[in-house]
């Protein structure tokens, strides 16, 4: 089969194409014909190796989809032909920049038969992040009002949607070109992040109450923005920061609201397996993933500098 493959760490152009031999699957394993995998920043911190991949050479990708092509024998609710989709590959096991995949099976879970393979491949660390994040750790009720930040983003994008189809009240940050999308996603109000009332126009977007749930993907530009907007026992879960140094700057204000602050990986969710059959069951209807541009096994080096430089709505795929 044909993957894509570093033999090195370095940046994008240490990616190549190479031919290797097709995975066998074990007993617990299941091989996938990717359809599609996605592309994550968490793609190129393996590349670049400050995560540390399974070995060299390692082929990258945390996320894919496809069709079961075989499966392991103690492997229980797969069949071959089914339509599947994977998540948390490639630090431990190869990923998902090849034709086929073999994933553990509590790794993936099956989709509904009419699934987008292309959009599932890329749905893995997305829609897991955003159920994660405001189900399992926020609790999100209905008729609570949740801010998402970056809501045009991978995360934030599949945040609204899952947001929206608990029926909590949704409110978004996006830059202006965006606005449209984000809102036919399932956002109430969709606010530009560049303006300079946002604080107070998110406290109007929340009938001047506050909102009940943020998720934050950049915790050290936006805690003290969060505990200006919160409500009082507002939760707060953090995914992400351009700085690890973070913290409260207005904590007495953070206190006096009871604050309840929750960071988070995708890769600690303690059953992926789990999580994703969550995602499927919510899947074509309620939460979906918006494909902004795909492109073959030689287009990964482009993909991988896209995925960190270029604004774009939703994801970016490979399709083998």
């Amino acid at each position: 089969m044909r993957a894509v493959r570093f033999h090195e760490h370095g940046d994008e152009s240490v990616l190549r194409v190479d031919d290797v031999d097709r995975p066998e699957p074990g007993p617990d394993e299941v091989l996938v014909e990717v359809a599609a995998a996605g592309v994550n920043p968490v793609d190129t911190y393996f590349r670049e190796g400050s995560y540390e991949p399974y070995g060299l050479p390692a082929i990258p990708g945390v996320d894919a989809a496809g069709t079961a092509a075989a499966v392991g024998e103690a492997v229980e609710g797969i069949a071959e032909g089914d339509k599947v989709f994977a998540t948390g590959l490639s630090g431990a096991m190869p990923g998902g920049y090849a034709e086929f995949v073999a994933v553990p099976d509590d790794r993936l879970a099956a989709l509904p038969d009419d699934a987008d393979l292309v959009a599932a491949g890329a749905a893995g660390v997305a829609a897991v992040t955003a159920w994660r994040a405001l189900v399992q750790h926020a609790t999100l009720r209905p008729a609570e009002t949740v801010l998402i930040h970056g809501g045009s983003g991978g995360v934030g994008h599949a945040a609204v949607q899952v947001a929206a189809a608990t029926g909590a009240h949704v409110i978004a940050t996006a830059a202006e070109g965006y606005h449209d999308e984000v809102a036919a996603l399932g956002a109430d109000a969709v606010l530009d992040y560049n303006r300079d009332d946002l604080a107070e126009a998110v406290v109007d977007a929340a009938d001047g109450d506050g909102v009940d749930v943020i998720l934050d993907h950049r915790l050290d530009e936006y805690l003290g923005f969060d505990t200006e907007v919160a409500a009082q026992g507002c939760r707060v879960v953090g995914i992400g920061e351009n700085d690890p140094e973070i913290g409260f700057p207005q904590s007495a204000a953070a206190r006096g609201k009871d604050l309840n602050l929750q960071l988070m990986s995708m890769f600690n969710t303690p059953s992926l397996a789990d999580a994703l059959d969550d995602v499927a069951s919510l899947w074509g209807e309620d939460v979906t993933i918006e494909v902004a541009h795909s492109y073959d096994l030689e287009g990964a080096a482009e993909a991988q500098q896209a995925v960190m430089t270029d604004s774009f709505l939703g994801k970016l795929v490979i399709e083998p």
